[in-house]
């Protein structure tokens, strides 16, 4: 199996920094042995304006037939010489990704301590694969990496060239080009959708491969239009694997929703302004109601679920009332920007003993969760497909059972009022639903109903005699401590 990764520079940054990012000198030639054969790395080129590296896989089929996933795809059985005669020595599939991830584990990662400058920066590459196998053929390839900034340029390979009547075999040359992208996020993207292609992996895979493909895939596939189709194929059709890595990834989509989009939504939905005076946007207003809530609910241990990039925690920290604040996220990424934001590295002692951020998702029940007197889903339920709703609604009021639960959401009926939002149409482009009054408050009674809590209706915003309030907040209040029911 062979793969090259070309860059190319200037003197004031040459191409040969490719070394530092790949932690292999370019003057060397490499080998690591791998579980399956022995992996080569080295420089065809290496010149300040333009670097190659090259990763050559030699496969040892006889250890893979050992380890027993040698006898033909996923493990079947196959005629005796098929075990050891077949393509996986050559064409690239999950062997080659799994040697990627290992000789360039740090480059996959983001990290250089000799620059730490490098991995961050944007710079030309070039990778070729010159056998792929693609089942989909070159339209899947397209649809794959397209969508992640790559300018495709993908050949089938004839079954034979003396005989070009036969067709085309499952077999592309590809090559991908950007100048929009970090090494880092090319490995990523080349570690996840070379076994996809493939459609098969040379290994069992375990239910931690989920955890593996979330975190490889962070910042990129949760909002891949083929987002599907890869899960699928990564998890080798194992199918309550991918319903556990769909579900997961639903919820990232949620966290990542850009913020910054919401807020020009919110500050356009806030802009009824009186002639003298212009209105808080409807994003503090919000922040607002919930600390004011809060207090009224003598909360001191705070949960803030779907924390998102901090915004809440922030305000919350202002307050000494709140001695602890949790902010919890599925996405690392929205955590990251969240501790920039709280800039946690440089907070007092004292501060940071009272905010920590962890990673979780709502989807599931958590022990950490248990034990806070309140909890804050801010504009978080409308991200999620409604089926997933009981599942969240179980995790935060019939396992964790905080004190007291505060729940915000847009209110439909008021979306007539946004002048510049189509008739039709929901304020974020990742809602999957808004709903009216009264279907917030069905929902919310009947949540409250099941799990021993009472409710009250809260207006955020100027509120409308004829369409209410543009978001619409319940309290819930824990009024008995019996056995919750499974929604």
């Amino acid at each position: 199996m062979f793969l090259t990764i070309r860059t190319t520079g200037t003197p004031e940054r040459p191409a040969t920094d490719l070394g530092y990012l790949l932690h292999k000198h370019p003057d060397k030639a490499q080998a690591f042995s791998t579980s399956y054969g022995t992996a080569h790395v080295l420089y065809p080129e290496a010149e300040a304006q333009r670097c190659t590296a090259a990763l050559l896989l030699e496969v040892d089929t006889v250890a893979l037939v050992r380890r027993g996933k040698g006898k033909g795809r996923g493990g079947a059985p196959d005629a005796a010489l098929a075990q050891y005669v077949n393509d996986r020595p050559y064409a690239a599939s999950s062997l080659l990704a799994v040697a990627l991830s290992s000789v360039f584990s740090s480059a996959m990662k983001g990290v250089c301590k000799a620059r730490p400058e490098l991995p961050g920066e944007v710079r030309p590459l070039r990778v070729e694969v010159p056998a792929l196998p693609a089942r989909g053929g070159t339209d899947l390839v397209r649809k794959l990496f397209e969508p992640l900034g790559w300018a495709v340029t993908v050949e089938p390979v004839a079954l034979d060239t003396e005989f070009p009547e036969w067709g085309d075999s499952r077999y592309v040359s590809l090559v991908l080009e950007s100048d929009a992208l970090t090494l880092a996020e090319a490995l990523r993207h080349l570690y996840v959708l070379l076994p996809v292609l493939d459609d098969a992996k040379h290994y069992w895979v375990a239910p931690d491969e989920v955890d593996k493909l979330l975190r490889v895939g962070e910042g990129w596939l949760p909002g891949h239009p083929e987002q599907r189709l890869i899960t699928s194929r990564y998890l080798s059709r194992r199918w309550a694997l991918t319903r556990q890595a769909t579900e997961r990834l639903e919820l990232v989509r949620l966290a990542e929703a850009d913020d910054s989009e919401v807020e020009e939504i919110d500050n356009a939905v806030a802009a009824e302004t009186e002639a003298e005076e212009k209105p808080a946007p409807l994003a503090v207003r919000r922040r607002e109601a919930i600390v004011t809530a809060l207090r009224q609910s003598k909360a001191a241990r705070v949960l803030d679920l779907g924390c998102g990039q901090g915004h809440l925690v922030q305000t919350l920290l202002k307050d000494p009332a709140f001695t602890e604040i949790v902010g919890v996220d599925v996405s690392m990424r929205a955590l990251t920007i969240a501790s920039r934001r709280l800039k946690l590295d440089r907070m007092g002692e004292r501060q940071a003993s009272r905010v920590q951020l962890f990673q979780g998702s709502l989807a599931y029940t958590d022990v950490r969760l248990k034990g806070y007197d309140a909890a804050v889903l801010s504009e978080v339920i409308e991200h999620l497909d409604l089926p997933r709703l009981p599942a969240l609604e179980y995790a935060v009021f019939g396992s964790a059972r905080p004190r007291t639960v505060l729940v915000t959401t847009p209110n439909v009926e008021y979306n007539v009022r946004w002048e510049s939002l189509p008739a039709g149409r929901v304020r974020h482009g990742d809602h999957r639903f808004e709903w009216t009054r009264a279907e917030f408050r069905a929902w919310a009674d009947a949540v409250a109903e099941r799990h021993g809590y009472g409710v009250e209706f809260v207006p955020v915003g100027p509120d409308d005699p004829e369409v209410g309030p543009p978001t619409q907040m319940a309290v819930f209040t824990q009024t008995a401590p019996k056995e919750a029911k499974v929604a």
